[in-house]
């Protein structure tokens, strides 16, 4: 399967700071990659570099075979980026309807196809957008990225302050996008465990660095290094002790190379 995303050797920041060092990776067509690490570390800055808004140091990022490390976010956008902030930033003062109508591009997914993947949104296609629940705001800004038809989804911790129906309700949809509709993603996540099930890959960020490339089931599997990195157990809750041990080894000489 062809490469769809491919990130070479990226350093990356805002303003004087530096915070991604040389990052490389790469997301096949119809595949989808976890990015996963502790608050700070650089995951939203490597999401806000794809999509633009970050300064470039040095590295390349293509899409489909094509460069565009050198285009402005709403090019990038053009070109297949499609994103979620984790702010969801929908319009609040317009309707459900009027939010995705107001944006939407030709493609597979269509307004009809988004309320059958989302049915909470078709009840409250009316409402709007301050009148949502954070769950149906989330789902919201979901089905405004896929009516741009982008070629890959980029979300910001989508499953961050809902409650676990609600969450139960969006890996749903999420692996239905993915698994069956095909769509490429990454997603940004605290909640390792849950979001490993849904991709196929995974990116553990330390200190601007990737410090595990691999396989998700391997990594969901793997405890110990979800501890040291994530700080999380098998639960999915923070493990204070796994924080400090964490802690402790990235704070040693050499730690966070990626």
């Amino acid at each position: 399967m062809p490469d769809l995303l491919n990130v070479q050797a990226l350093t990356a920041g805002y303003g004087e700071a530096i915070v991604l060092t040389d990052v490389t990776f790469k997301l096949a067509e119809g595949k989808a990659l976890a990015l996963l690490g502790r608050n700070g570390m650089g995951k939203t800055t490597l999401v806000n570099s794809i999509i633009g808004v970050t300064r470039h140091i040095s590295g390349t990022i293509s899409l489909d075979g094509r460069d565009i490390t050198g285009m402005r976010p709403d090019q990038r956008a053009h070109a297949g980026i499609g994103w979620v902030p984790q702010e969801r930033n929908i319009f609040r003062s317009l309707t459900v309807e009027e939010n995705m109508t107001a944006i939407a591009r030709p493609g597979a997914w269509t307004l009809a196809k988004v309320y059958a993947l989302f049915p909470r949104l078709a009840e409250r296609r009316r409402n709007l957008g301050n009148e949502l629940s954070g769950g149906e705001q989330q789902m919201l800004a979901i089905g405004r990225a896929l009516i741009l038809n982008p070629r890959i989804m980029l979300l910001d911790e989508p499953l961050e302050g809902l409650a676990p129906i609600l969450i139960a309700e969006l890996l749903a949809a999420l692996r239905k996008i993915i698994r069956e509709e095909g769509l490429s993603a990454i997603l940004v996540e605290q909640n390792a465990q849950k979001i490993l099930g849904v991709t196929d890959q995974a990116i553990i960020i330390e200190r601007g660095s990737i410090v595990y490339q691999g396989d998700s089931t391997a990594l969901k599997a793997d405890r110990a290094l979800l501890e040291t990195y994530v700080g999380v157990t098998d639960a999915g809750s923070v493990s204070r002790k796994a924080q400090r041990e964490a802690r402790r080894t990235t704070s040693a000489p050499g730690a966070g190379a990626g």
